[in-house]
């Protein structure tokens, strides 16, 4: 099982109004908005910000006045306060962060799952209607072959093979057809009788 740190709203709260104290968007010996107001820009309870302000009055941060509200005593401890407790709001980030990662990383695990699915399946019913074993030969580098296609190099009647799919890259052609024209390092899928793959090889390096 795994465990996540939550701060409450209310500490998120209390570490961003001492953010704002620090950084001089409230000035010490001012009063800080009634909780109403607060609220509604928090969008949280009264009491919620009653309790961020209970937090910064225990830290000497503010000072709580009955029936007056709060009121800024110190900036430089509103700094210390952020610098001590500000590592929250980045543990949140890190865990967000974190928790979006692996949802990408799930959603590429289903997408690899279904691409793999689908060769599986193009395989099975390859070899469901093929009655030859298949055999594959790499043109070479260099290869006299390359540049042309299937038909002007009359394949089949060199070497006896019929090619059923060319891997290029990472793609592959199925039922390339006499017009394929050969590239360097394609791997090319036959079909044929237990010579073919000795005469595909010979054909392909031979001038």
């Amino acid at each position: 099982m795994s465990t996540s740190l939550v701060v409450p709203v209310y500490s998120q709260i209390a570490l961003d109004i001492a953010l704002r104290i620090a950084r001089g968007d409230l000035k010490e010996n001012t009063k800080i908005y009634g909780r109403s107001i607060m609220a509604s820009e928090y969008g949280v309870s009264p009491e919620t910000i009653r309790r961020a302000m209970k937090l910064l009055s225990d830290m000497e941060i503010v000072a709580i006045r009955h029936n007056s509200g709060a009121v800024i005593l110190s900036c430089e401890k509103a700094r210390q306060y952020v610098e001590r407790f500000g590592s929250q709001n980045s543990i949140r980030s890190w865990q967000n962060e974190l928790q979006q990662l692996l949802q990408k990383q799930a959603d590429l695990n289903r997408q690899i799952a279904d691409v793999a699915g689908s060769i599986v399946r193009i395989n099975e019913r390859f070899s469901a209607t093929t009655p030859f074993p298949n055999y594959e030969a790499r043109v070479p580098e260099g290869c006299p072959r390359i540049g042309k296609n299937l038909q002007e190099l009359k394949f089949w009647q060199q070497t006896g093979a019929t090619v059923i799919a060319i891997r290029r890259g990472d793609r592959i052609i199925l039922s390339p057809g006499p017009y394929a024209v050969l590239e360097e390092r394609d791997v090319l899928m036959f079909v044929g009788n237990v010579n073919c793959p000795d005469a595909v090889a010979a054909y392909l390096i031979s001038e």
